[in-house]
């Protein structure tokens, strides 16, 4: 985990370097859906997400450092019962296409952070772990008249490093303000 750290550290203060500034915050709140996959898929169904980010833009660049924290929920498959508990918070790069005041978007992102897991089966009790996750992905916003919100989607894969690794695809719709 200290490696992690370091390297998020690292991350943000290599971005931050020079002569770059904030250009300006943007705050997210959205909600979707969590499709897990590999042997996560075996065991749970598609559930549920809420998150919220902010992102600082640096001035005269089109990248940003995003802080997210999301909080998710499966339900366990072939009738057992209880289900799949996942939160935490991710520190990700942000590169945007196009000019600014495109009034649509696009954007890749990428980054680290740190979840907590509990998995709870009916008449068994729980488990949980916290570990490092890992993701990557892309979305369109959508600018929405001549005020600065934008309407977003957004899609990526992540790896929950816990033993064996739970695997997803997080997609998650909402506001930017």
């Amino acid at each position: 985990m200290k490696r992690v750290a370091l390297m998020l550290v690292a991350l943000i203060s290599i971005a931050g370097a020079g002569s770059l500034s904030a250009q300006g915050t943007r705050i997210g709140i959205g909600g979707g859906l969590l499709m897990p996959l590999g042997d996560y898929k075996n065991a749970d169904k598609m559930g549920f997400l809420v998150g919220a980010d902010a992102t600082m833009w640096l001035q005269g660049a089109p990248v940003g450092i995003r802080i997210e924290g999301d909080f998710s929920q499966t339900s366990h498959k072939n009738g057992v019962g209880g289900h799949t508990t996942l939160y935490g918070g991710l520190a990700e790069l942000v590169y945007a296409f196009g000019p600014r005041v495109s009034p649509v978007r696009p954007y890749i992102l990428g980054g680290v952070g740190y979840m907590h897991g509990k998995v709870e089966v009916t008449g068994f009790g729980s488990a949980s772990e916290s570990k490092a996750v890992f993701g990557a992905g892309g979305g369109l916003a959508f600018k929405m008249g001549t005020g600065g919100t934008r309407f977003f989607v957004e899609a990526r894969w992540q790896s929950f490093q816990t033993s064996p690794s739970l695997k997803m695809i997080p997609i998650r719709a909402g506001f930017r303000f």
